[in-house]
């Protein structure tokens, strides 16, 4: 047995005492108030990473893949989705059949398609070569080759044909997401009643906010959908993320990294996409027109960022594992509860990250 000894974040409280381990669970947690200042939290749960640690999703290579998965899990982040970029058809089938084994092996909890059904207006760093409108035989091949790895997809809600891709995705038990858009409101409405229910990276990729015309942002929000939030201070203000969770609340807002591969690495030169990507002070942007190209966030830092923005750190744990958790259906893990996996990260005081148990 294993036991760890702290603040221990429940779904309902936050609890000072021990939490024990035991062959891959959670099987007590025991209140004493002696137990110290280190606070306990369930393991980071990332819907939209492109990679970490100089290794990238976007290619398609297995090896890869699971050098970024370590590396965010020594971030604590203990499941997350295998994010790839715009890309012709040939690499989205190709990258489906190598990550498969790692998602039946638990490596990756699935793949998330960020394109290429999306807006050439509001690309951003994605390669405006290669999008285009939904193609309905696409989605059905990498649906069924990946035989449940493919756990969602961005779409533009304004493309032709999204509004039924997006029920084709929901009908397929795939997250239909909406992204990179220049929808209006009333667009981005029916997007979520054709059964969107995530909104990617809210603010990023979409037209701002106007009172006579409110766009996607305030359709989102108002709406069903569950809001991801990069919480790396650079593509989103403090009061931004702030506003944007105390709208949602917790239960409808999650924190992501966007990361690529340059997270954990130097300054320097990138590929996102087969795009040169130029890293300066932790920001990543283009290098054709200076768009931000991702994040080097890990969800340690958001988490952190979170909390320093104002949310309570209940709140900031829903949205970093146990919200997500939810959308993902899956129900092992997420929370500090006795009988779920010991997906577990132990931080300091200042919620500095100490170690991280995994299963």
């Amino acid at each position: 047995m294993t036991r760890i000894s702290g603040r221990i974040v429940t779904p309902s409280a936050i609890v000072t005492g021990h939490l024990d381990i035991a062959d891959g669970l959670i099987t007590a947690i025991t209140p004493d108030d002696t137990a110290g200042d280190d606070v306990i939290v369930p393991g980071f749960i990332d819907l939209h990473c492109h990679g970490g640690g100089g290794h990238t999703f976007t290619t398609g290579d297995p090896a890869a893949a699971r050098g970024a998965a370590a590396f965010h899990r020594s971030h604590g982040t203990t499941t997350m989705l295998a994010s790839l970029v715009s890309s012709p058809f040939e690499l989205m089938r190709s990258a489906t059949l190598a990550y498969k084994p790692l998602v039946d092996e638990g490596v990756l909890a699935g793949i998330h398609f960020e394109g290429p059904y999306l807006s050439a207006t509001r690309c951003g760093a994605q390669n405006p070569a290669y999008l285009r409108d939904p193609v309905p035989a696409e989605i059905t091949e990498v649906i069924k080759i990946g035989e449940g790895s493919v756990r969602m997809m961005t779409v533009a809600p304004e493309l032709d044909g999204a509004l039924a891709a997006i029920s084709q995705l929901r009908d397929a038990g795939v997250l239909a997401a909406i992204g990179h858009t220049d929808a209006s409101y009333e667009q981005v409405h029916a997007g979520v009643a054709a059964g969107a229910t995530v909104a990617t990276h809210l603010f990023n990729g979409m037209r701002p906010v106007h009172h006579r015309e409110p766009g996607p942002i305030v359709g989102l929000l108002s709406s069903t959908a569950t809001v991801e939030l990069i919480a790396d201070n650079i593509h989103l203000h403090p009061g931004a993320l702030a506003f944007a969770a105390g709208t949602a609340g917790p239960a409808r807002a999650v924190l992501i990294t966007d990361a690529m591969d340059a997270t954990g690495m130097p300054d320097g030169e990138y590929d996102l996409g087969g795009q040169a990507v130029v890293v300066a002070d932790r920001v990543a942007r283009l290098a054709r027109d200076g768009a931000i190209a991702g994040s080097t966030l890990t969800m340690d830092v958001a988490l952190r960022n979170a909390v320093a923005a104002g949310l309570p750190l209940q709140s900031a744990v829903a949205m970093s594992a146990t919200t997500p958790a939810r959308l993902l259906g899956l129900t092992d893990r997420g929370a500090l509860e006795p009988g779920l996996r010991a997906d577990v990260v132990l931080l300091d005081a200042d919620l500095s990250l100490k170690q991280v148990f995994a299963a």
